[in-house]
C-alpha cells in the first residue's frame, strides 16, 4: 500500500504517498506556508520536517507562532552555539543543550579553560557566520556501540548513552558539527538571523550537587533581527519591574540569612497587600459556598505515605521531626491530605455534596539554594488552597464554577490575556502516575468537556499532569507580554480512594466522591511577585499599602493636614501625612516614587475652603474638591 492518511489539526485529512516528509506536504499546501515551517508535530512528537512519514499520522506544521516551533528553533540554536564554542575551545566536553521557555542553554565542561561574558561577542559573531551557511540539520540512527565509540572521551555523553536503548539512539549533524540528540530541529541554520548570549552560570551535572560543576551558557535567538531588539527592550523593562528590586524600594518583603534562605519575611506594606488579597478571595469564596478551615503546619509521616506525597516529595522535604515518643512528623508539603481527614470527620450523604473547604495554608518544600529566586521560588509558601468533594455527576458543573471563579479573580486584578492549558499524562509512560486507567480517562474527559462548554481558549500539553490527576493551568500574559502560569484546577479520583472517602447516595449505598483541587492564586508568594511585576508596583488603590499621601505646603497647614488624615482613617482609608519641612515639589516627587495612588495637597486655599487638591499617581492634578467627594472617589 503506497498511500497513507494524514490528519491535520482542523480534523481534515488527505491521502498522501507513503514516505513523504512534512516539508513536502507544506509545499503542496502553499510555498508561503513552507517558508514559515520550522518543524513538525507528528503523532504528538516534535520531529524534523525532512523525516519520512511511513504510517497513518496526525500532522501539525509548526511555525514561530507555535511554542513547539520556538522550541525546535532554540534547540537548533543550542547546536549552533555548541559548534561555535568548540571552534574556540576544542577540548570542551559537551553535555546537554535544551530549549527553555525563552531561548536555550548548553551545559559544558571547559576543563582547565574558563568561559565568561567576555567571550559572548566572539561566539555570537561565529554563530551568525555559521548560520549564513544555511547548513541542513540531518538526524540519523546509530548503534549503541557506534555512539559510545564517538564519545569515548566524554564521560557525560557516555553516561547518557549507557541509559539509552540500542536502536533508539540518534545523532544530528549540521555543517561540521555532530551531536547526540533526540531531534526536533529546524530545516537549516539559515533561519537563525539574530542571536544573543544572555548569561553564564554554574550548574551541577544532572542537577546533583555531588556531581561535577559545569558551565551553563544561556542564549536566545530569533528569525528576524528586530525581534531581538524588541526582546532586549522587554528585558530592560523587566529589570525595572523586578519584584525583588521593587520589594526593597516599596518595603514589601525581605529575606534574612538568620531566618533561612527561601523563607520570606513580610514587612508592614507587603502584609497589607497580602492581607487584602486574602480578604478579597475569602469573601468571594464564602459567596460561592466554601467553608473556611485551618490545618497544622506539620503532619505525621503516615498521612503523606497514604496520600502518596511522601513518595513524590519525600526527597524535597525537610528532615523529619522526631518526638520522644517515637512519632515522626514532616512539615506539610501539601494541604490536601489534611482536607481529606476533615472530610472524614463526619459521615456524608449525597445531600452534603458538593462539600467545599478552603484554606490559606502554608506548605514547605526543600529547594536547593541555587534554585531559590525572590518570591517565585521559595521554601515556604502559602497556597490559596481549596478542595471540593462532589459526586461524579456534579463534577463538570463544579469544575466550570471553579473556572468562573478564576476568571473573576483575573478580571479584578487586571490579568486580561490568558489561555488555559489542559495538562494531561505522558501518552506513553504511565508508570509515574497513580490511579486506574479508567479514572484517568474520566478525569481527562471532564476537563476537556468543561473547557469546551465554558468557551475557553485552550492548548493541550502532555506530560504536564500532576502525579494524581490531570489539571487545567491558566497561562497569563503580563503587561510586558511575558507568560506566567497562574491558577490551577485539578480533578482527582485517586486521593478519595487512598483515604477511603465515602458518601451515602440516594440509593442508600456507599459511593466514592470525586475531588477537585483548585488555587486561583497558586501561591501567595509567587502571585505577589507576578502582580508586582505586572503593575510595576503601581497597585490598584484597593490594594495599595498607602492609598493616600497628605502633603502639607508648610507647617502652617499641619493642623488641617492632620485633621484630613484623621478623617480619612475614620473612613478606613490607608493614609500617611508628609509633615517634613521639604518644599512641596520634593514631597510630590517622593510620593510619586512611593507609588501611592493619590496625593492630597494642603495649603492656604484648601484650608480656607475646607478643600483638598487631588493628584493621581502618574496622571497629575485632578483639581480641588471636598474631602467627602474624594472619599467617595477612592472607595469606588
Amino acid at each position: 500500500m503506497n498511500q497513507i492518511k494524514i490528519t491535520f489539526p482542523d480534523g481534515t485529512s488527505r491521502e498522501i504517498e507513503k514516505g513523504i516528509c512534512a516539508m513536502d506536504i507544506a509545499k503542496s499546501i502553499s510555498n508561503s506556508l513552507a517558508k514559515k515551517v520550522l518543524a513538525a508535530d507528528i503523532n504528538g512528537k516534535l520531529t524534523e520536517t525532512n523525516e519520512p512519514i511511513e504510517i497513518d499520522s496526525s500532522l501539525k506544521l509548526l511555525t514561530w507562532e507555535d511554542a513547539e516551533g520556538k522550541a525546535a528553533f532554540w534547540h537548533s540554536s543550542a547546536h549552533l552555539m555548541a559548534q561555535a564554542i568548540l571552534e574556540y575551545y576544542p577540548d570542551a566536553k559537551l553535555t546537554i543543550g535544551p530549549a527553555i521557555e525563552n531561548g536555550f542553554y548548553y551545559d559544558i565542561d571547559f576543563g582547565n579553560d574558563t568561559f565568561s561574558e567576555n567571550d559572548f561577542e566572539k561566539i555570537e559573531k561565529k554563530m551568525l557566520a555559521n548560520a549564513q551557511k544555511k547548513a541542513e540539520f540531518n538526524k540519523y540512527h546509530v548503534t549503541k556501540a557506534e555512539a559510545l565509540k564517538e564519545y569515548q572521551g566524554n564521560e557525560y555523553k557516555t553516561e547518557l548513552i549507557e541509559n539509552l536503548q540500542d536502536g533508539d539512539i540518534t545523532f544530528c549533524t549540521h555543517d561540521n558539527f555532530t551531536d547526540l540528540c533526540r531531534g526536533g530541529h529546524i530545516p537549516n541554520t539559515g533561519f537563525i538571523k539574530a542571536v544573543k548570549l544572555t548569561k553564564v552560570a554554574g550548574a551541577y551535572w544532572r542537577g546533583n550537587e555531588n556531581n561535577p560543576q559545569l558551565t551553563r551558557v544561556y542564549g536566545i535567538s530569533f528569525p528576524k533581527p528586530e525581534m531581538l531588539d524588541e526582546y532586549l527592550k522587554q528585558v530592560e523593562e523587566a529589570k525595572k519591574r523586578d519584584h525583588r528590586k521593587l520589594g526593597r524600594e516599596l518595603e514589601l518583603f525581605t529575606f534574612s540569612d538568620k531566618v533561612g534562605m527561601g523563607l520570606p519575611l513580610w514587612l508592614p506594606n507587603g502584609t497589607i497587600v497580602r492581607d487584602k488579597l486574602v480578604d478579597f478571595l475569602k469573601n468571594e469564596q464564602i459567596k460561592r459556598g466554601y467553608k473556611p478551615v485551618v490545618t497544622p503546619h506539620i503532619g505525621k509521616k503516615d498521612l503523606y505515605v497514604t496520600s502518596g506525597h511522601y513518595a513524590k516529595y519525600g526527597k524535597d522535604s525537610f528532615q523529619p521531626i522526631l518526638t520522644p515518643e517515637g512519632e515522626e512528623f514532616f512539615l506539610k508539603p501539601m494541604n490536601c491530605p489534611h482536607h481529606c481527614e476533615i472530610y472524614k470527620f463526619a459521615p456524608k450523604s449525597y445531600r452534603d455534596l458538593p462539600y467545599r473547604v478552603a484554606e490559606f495554608g502554608t506548605v514547605y518544600r526543600y529547594e536547593q539554594s541555587g534554585e531559590l529566586h525572590g518570591l517565585t521560588r521559595v521554601r515556604g509558601f502559602t497556597q490559596d488552597d481549596a478542595h471540593i468533594f462532589c459526586s461524579p455527576d456534579q463534577l463538570k458543573d463544579e469544575f466550570k464554577e471553579v473556572i468562573s471563579l478564576i476568571k473573576f479573580v483575573f478580571n479584578k486584578l487586571g490579568f486580561e490575556k490568558f489561555i488555559a492549558q489542559i495538562s494531561l499524562r505522558d501518552q506513553e509512560d504511565h508508570s509515574k502516575y497513580i490511579g486506574s486507567e479508567e479514572n484517568w480517562a474520566k478525569a481527562e474527559n471532564a476537563i476537556i468537556e468543561a473547557t469546551q462548554e465554558m468557551g475557553l481558549e485552550t492548548i493541550t500539553e502532555y506530560n504536564e499532569a500532576a502525579f494524581y490527576g490531570p489539571k487545567l493551568d491558566f497561562m497569563v500574559k503580563d503587561a510586558i507580554g511575558r507568560s506566567w502560569q497562574l491558577g490551577t484546577v485539578q480533578v482527582d479520583y485517586n486521593l478519595p480512594e487512598r483515604f477511603n472517602l465515602e458518601y451515602i447516595g440516594a440509593d442508600n449505598e456507599k459511593h466514592r466522591p470525586v475531588m477537585i483541587h483548585r488555587a486561583p492564586f497558586g501561591s501567595l508568594e509567587r502571585f505577589m511577585a507576578i502582580l508586582i511585576e505586572h503593575c510595576a508596583g503601581n497597585f490598584p488603590a484597593w490594594l495599595a499599602p498607602v492609598q493616600v499621601k497628605v502633603l502639607t505646603i508648610s507647617d502652617k497647614f499641619l493642623e488641617y493636614g492632620n485633621k484630613i488624615a484623621a478623617d480619612l482613617r475614620a473612613a478606613r482609608v490607608r493614609v500617611q501625612i508628609d509633615d517634613r519641612t521639604e518644599k512641596i515639589g520634593k514631597k510630590i516627587r517622593d510620593a510619586e516614587v512611593s507609588k501611592a495612588p493619590y496625593m492630597l495637597i494642603i495649603g492656604e486655599k484648601e484650608q480656607e475652603g475646607e478643600l483638598v487638591s487631588v493628584r493621581r499617581h502618574g496622571n497629575g492634578d485632578l483639581g480641588q474638591m471636598k474631602l467627602d467627594e474624594f472619599i467617595k472617589i477612592i472607595n469606588e
